[in-house]
């Protein structure tokens, strides 16, 4: 496996270019095919992983067609740590004639059926920003691909479209490196990632033995033979509101991710879409509570009883 920065090019077969998009997600997974002149059209997702939906999938392809356009990538978002359903997703991928760009940028060190994200997809797009579950101290990215000509594009790209000489431009690039205090600052956490990625999983099931009590309150679901890495631990809760006031008054930090649905973003409001009800109703209720691999139990209880308090 290979793993450089940079960025997937989308190709064009003369007509219209449609990336697939899932949401709710952070604005960059639209943007990246906005900048590069795709039409982005949006998909749902799951109630319960909060991750692409495929028959979504397929109806924003139905979308696409329907206005002309020509389908060509679909990007799935491994939300909150946990890959997609990828057994799901690739067969609808393989009809349509889509690429699969996986956005893992939540995600890396997340496995699905023994196989870890990176070799899930063609390409895999991941993200090293310090909230991520892997984070260096500033920027930071990478993506990976089995396919040597594709390698040696993200490689050309990230250094303005560099050919055989740094002073050779095959295309038009970017600026794309990895710093390399940032590199260094990586090599030293993966030391320690995997048993990062346990504490995280322990947390996460005590986080679900403690809200599980409680039936005004959603806690995550991952989907079967998959593993995350819970980059976020996002409940569902009916008065969000209202818990957010009672965790501030009780001195616990929580976060909204995302508010707004892509969809809806004014940005990407003129953008076509498939019907979208899933993520429009999670965007009123999600609510993440603190998550990180040192979360001591005993903060962990206090964060269990004041969400436990304020749902009643």
């Amino acid at each position: 496996m290979q793993s450089r920065d940079g960025v997937v090019p989308v190709g064009t077969d003369g007509g219209s270019k449609v990336v697939r998009l899932d949401l709710p997600t952070f604005t960059a997974t639209a943007e990246v095919a906005a900048l590069v002149g795709a039409t982005p059209v949006f998909a749902d997702v799951e109630e319960g992983s909060f991750n692409l939906d495929p028959e979504s999938l397929q109806r924003a392809c139905a979308t696409a067609r329907k206005l002309g356009l020509h389908p060509k990538v679909v990007i799935p978002v491994d939300l909150f740590g946990q890959p997609a359903d990828y057994d799901r997703i690739m067969p609808i991928a393989e009809a349509e004639g889509l690429f699969v760009l996986d956005d893992a940028a939540q995600a890396f060190g997340a496995t699905y059926k023994n196989r870890r994200l990176g070799a899930l997809a063609p390409a895999t797009a991941t993200s090293f920003f310090p909230a991520k579950p892997l984070g260096c101290y500033g920027d930071g990215g990478a993506c990976f691909t089995n396919d040597d000509g594709l390698a040696e594009i993200l490689r050309s790209l990230r250094m303005h479209g560099q050919g055989t000489d740094r002073y050779e431009h095959m295309r038009v690039g970017l600026n794309s490196r990895l710093d390399t205090i940032q590199a260094a600052v990586l090599i030293e956490k993966l030391k320690i990632f995997p048993d990062e990625i346990e504490a995280r999983e322990r947390i996460a099931r005590r986080y679900n033995a403690g809200l599980g009590k409680s039936n005004r309150i959603r806690i995550p679901s991952v989907i079967a033979s998959a593993q995350s890495v819970w980059a976020q631990y996002t409940i569902q809760v009916e008065d969000r509101t209202r818990l957010q006031a009672d965790l501030k008054d009780e001195g616990i930090p929580s976060a909204v991710y995302y508010p707004i649905p892509l969809g809806r973003q004014r940005a990407y409001a003129h953008f076509p879409s498939a019907p979208t009800p899933v993520s429009d109703g999670l965007s009123k209720t999600v609510v993440s509570l603190p998550m990180h691999p040192y979360l001591d139990e005993a903060t962990q209880d206090r964060i269990i009883a004041a969400v436990l308090k304020s749902v009643g």
